[in-house]
Parts: C-alpha cells; structure tokens; sequence
C-alpha cells in the first residue's frame, strides 16, 4: 500500500503592487486637505461675521441720548457718509478712560466743521440700564447719537463682539475700513478718520 505525499501549502499570492494612479488620487487629496486648513486659518467660524472690506451690518435702535433711532448705514456708513461707531457701557473699566478723550475730540471736530466733521460718530451702549448709560453718556461728555442695546442684540447679535470697546469705522459706501478692539487713542480715531475721509481707508 503506497502512502501518497502530503500536497504542499499552497503558495501566497504575490503582494498586489499599488496602482500609480489611486497613489497619485491620494497624493492629491492629502495636499488639498492640507491646503484647505492652512487656508482656513484665521478666517470667520461663523458666516455673518462683520470683516474689513465686508458690508457693515445694519441695526435700528431707540436713541439713549435723545428721542427717536438711531439707524445703521441710514445714519452713517452709506449713501456717500463715512462713519465710526463706538462700542460701549458703564459697566466697561476701560470705556470710562476711552471715552471722554474721543468725545472730546469729536466736539471738536465738529466744532472746527473741517473735512473730519463730515464723519458720522454713532454710540453703541451695550448692557446697561437707560439710567446708568444716560448717566455715563453725560459723565464722559458724549453728544453724538448713541443707541441703546441693553440685550446686545446689536454688539453680539449683530457685531459678534464679546464685551467693550470696540471701534467700527465705515466707510460711505457701507464697507468697513478698520475694526478697532480694545481702547481706542486719540490719535488713532482721527488717523482713521482721515482715511475715511480720503477715501482710502
């Protein structure tokens, strides 16, 4: 009786080579992710956000310091009116430094009635009561318009700020030229408004 031989393993397949092709597809894709993250760095998470060269938002709201509204672009920021607005409240730390100096200066301006008195300057009082922002409209001196945003449906809502001050300076034609965070000079307020004025803000 013959024993027959145990048959042999079968042999294992060749390892399969990557076709060139799906390894370019994939070359392609890890650079074009890469390129869409660094790309996307620093821009807004949210759409909306206000940016220099984008359109300023357009708010209504009832004046603090006088009867009526006061409107974005109607007031100031469109139809040919450059203009700044002022982000603020009482309860801000540093509004209460910021902002006599820069009211000072708009009197001024106005007073004087040269090319700087051609800018509209509009306040925004966020968070506070009508009294205290009436108390701290008159303390620091301000007589242009400011509206009331006790909700911040205008700073956060319309602006995406959190907390005060802010600066917007917005060119006649609705476009923003500069968003300024933090306390804003003297210096650097008319700087920027002689941009706006130029017309190369």
């Amino acid at each position: 009786m013959t024993i027959a031989a145990p048959e042999a393993p079968p042999a294992a397949p060749a390892p399969r080579k990557p076709r060139k092709v799906f390894l370019l597809v994939g070359l392609v894709l890890a650079v074009g992710l890469g390129i869409g993250l660094f790309t996307s760095i620093g821009t807004p998470a949210k759409s909306g956000i206000p940016q220099v060269g984008g359109p300023v938002p357009s708010f209504s709201a009832p004046r603090l310091n006088g009867s009526g509204t006061v409107q974005v672009p109607a007031d100031g920021g469109g139809g040919g009116t450059p203009a700044v607005l002022l982000f603020f409240g009482d309860w801000c730390t540093a509004c209460h430094t910021e902002l006599p100096p820069l009211a000072a200066a708009v009197r001024h301006q106005e007073a004087a009635g040269g090319p700087l008195a051609k800018v509209r300057v509009i306040g925004v009082d966020s968070e506070d009561t009508r009294q205290d922002g009436m108390a701290f409209v008159t303390a620091s001196g301000i007589e242009f318009p400011v509206a009331r945003d006790p909700d911040i449906a205008i700073t956060n809502g319309d602006f995406y700020f959190e907390g005060d001050p802010y600066a917007v300076f917005v060119k006649g034609n609705g476009s923003i030229s500069a968003i300024v965070p933090g306390p804003l000079s003297v210096a650097r307020f008319t700087a920027d408004e002689e941009k706006l004025v130029a017309g190369h803000g």
